[in-house]
């Protein structure tokens, strides 16, 4: 029997090494600094803040969150202080975390996602020749620091544009975004949202993105970061056993703000009786037999 103490939960995504692969999602978790009171941050391998754009934004109008059958939709229209503000306001009080502060970066043009970057210190996504543009001047913006790069999950071969990413300079992959959906009042004749159209998130995504995060294993050398119905250890192992490397938890957080730090909990003891100290040792297995 493995020990608790023997297990290791650590995990390497290129230069970068977290104590654990939960990290919350982008979105669901504001810059962090909102969840300090209710988590121990530092207990978490990471967390990815709302994505910052080059300017503030108002983003979408009330209401801008529906819950679905196994799911939920969101229209938030990527509200948020803008970079410059995040830089002055909100990063000192996050370098006081001794845990991996991601910043979600987007744009509507290269120039935005360069801009927004060299103040740190996709509409592109579907189009392999615009991916290697994007990330590549981002790989060159960024610097030595670690660059990840998110997927939309809306494209005919995920594996063709993961691999756009790896070869000009991309450090990991997130697998994947929210799928394009919509609720309706009949009665009304209304969105049952401020938008008329939102993204699906939650446990009614997993199976798909499960597939994806499979899909770029194949395609690339590099880490893999799952995302999509993370709400369960099981969940995580999934991810791991196809090829991720980390998760990241997103809607379950509404339903619970401590369900990242429960699952560091619960990792720990269930790699016991998987007779397994690594997840590495998960990830092995899985690929093996199923390569």
């Amino acid at each position: 029997m493995t020990s608790a103490a023997a297990v290791d939960l650590t995990v390497q995504i290129g230069a970068l090494r977290l104590r654990n692969p939960i990290l919350a999602a982008s979105g669901t978790f504001g810059y962090g600094l909102e969840f300090a009171h209710l988590v121990d941050l530092n207990r978490l391998g990471g967390f990815v803040t709302k994505g910052l754009s080059r300017e503030p934004m108002e983003g979408a109008p009330a209401p801008r969150l529906c819950e679905t059958p196994s799911g939920m939709l969101n229209a938030v229209g990527l509200q948020n202080v803008g970079v410059r503000a995040f830089v002055a306001e909100k990063l000192p009080v996050l370098r006081s975390f001794d845990t991996a502060v991601v910043a979600n970066v987007f744009g509507y043009a290269l120039e935005d996602y360069v801009e927004v970057i060299q103040v740190l210190g996709v509409q592109f996504g579907t189009d392999p020749r615009m991916v290697a543009d994007v990330v590549g001047a981002a790989r060159k913006a960024a610097v030595k620091r670690p660059l990840w790069v998110k997927l939309s999950p809306l494209v005919t071969d995920i594996g063709l544009i993961a691999r756009a990413a790896e070869g000009v300079g991309a450090d990991a992959l997130t697998v994947a975004n929210t799928y394009p959906a919509m609720a309706v009042d009949f009665r009304t004749r209304k969105s049952r949202l401020g938008s008329l159209t939102g993204g699906l998130s939650g446990s009614a995504i997993k199976p798909i993105t499960l597939r994806l995060v499979w899909e770029v294993r194949k395609a690339v050398r590099i880490p893999i970061i799952g995302l999509g119905g993370v709400e369960t250890v099981e969940d995580v192992l999934d991810y791991v056993a196809v090829g991720a490397s980390a998760v990241q938890v997103g809607t379950a957080s509404f339903a619970d703000p401590r369900v990242s730090e429960r699952l560091v909990d619960a990792l720990t003891t269930v790699l016991e009786p998987a007779k397994a100290c690594t997840l590495n040792e998960i990830r092995d297995r899985f690929l093996t037999e199923n390569g």
